[in-house]
């Protein structure tokens, strides 16, 4: 005869895909919600990018979403920074994404926190393609909503596995 599994297991199997869902939902409205107030800056775009953010953060346990969560924001800042500053002296172009990707990386390296570099590049390509979709968006505005948006999703991310019972522990325990 099998032994059933534990439940502890089939109800850990659940609360992760349960908390990452529900933190993708609960921001995809916020962020939606939260650009719409900028006309014309793509409501849907912000959607997207604080779901995306909410995903990105959201881990098994409150310890790490909220390492996950520093590494989001610091590096979403930077990423919308240097992204705000190219957009701001040329137009968008793929070589120049991609040399702005590369300045992006080597400053987080440069200041010691190369583990933000992926997320700061992920944020330039965001606020690039999303600048290019529209050339008279401000530079400087749609970096800063692609920030906020960031913020909304991480801090969903947070609350959310901060809230939710079971979090706290490790997926083994």
């Amino acid at each position: 005869m099998n032994n059933p599994e534990p439940m502890t297991s089939r109800t850990e199997r659940l609360r992760i895909p349960a908390e990452i869902a529900g933190a993708a939902l609960v921001a995809y409205l916020l962020g939606f919600w939260f650009t719409s107030l900028f006309p014309g800056y793509l409501p849907k775009i912000g959607g997207l990018w604080s779901a995306i953010s909410a995903i990105v953060v959201t881990q098994a346990t409150r310890r790490e979403t909220t390492a996950s969560a520093s590494l989001r924001i610091l590096g979403s800042a930077i990423g919308a920074l240097t992204s705000a500053v190219y957009l701001t002296l040329l137009p968008f172009h793929p070589l120049g994404m991609a040399l702005a990707i590369f300045a992006t990386v080597l400053l987080c390296t440069a200041v010691h926190i190369p583990s933000h570099g992926r997320l700061a590049a992920i944020t330039v390509i965001v606020v690039m393609v999303t600048g290019s979709l529209d050339p008279k968006l401000s530079p400087g505005l749609n970096a800063l909503l692609r920030f906020a948006e960031s913020c909304i999703g991480t801090a969903i991310a947070v609350l959310g596995v901060g809230l939710w019972p079971g979090s706290g522990t490790t997926p083994a325990e």
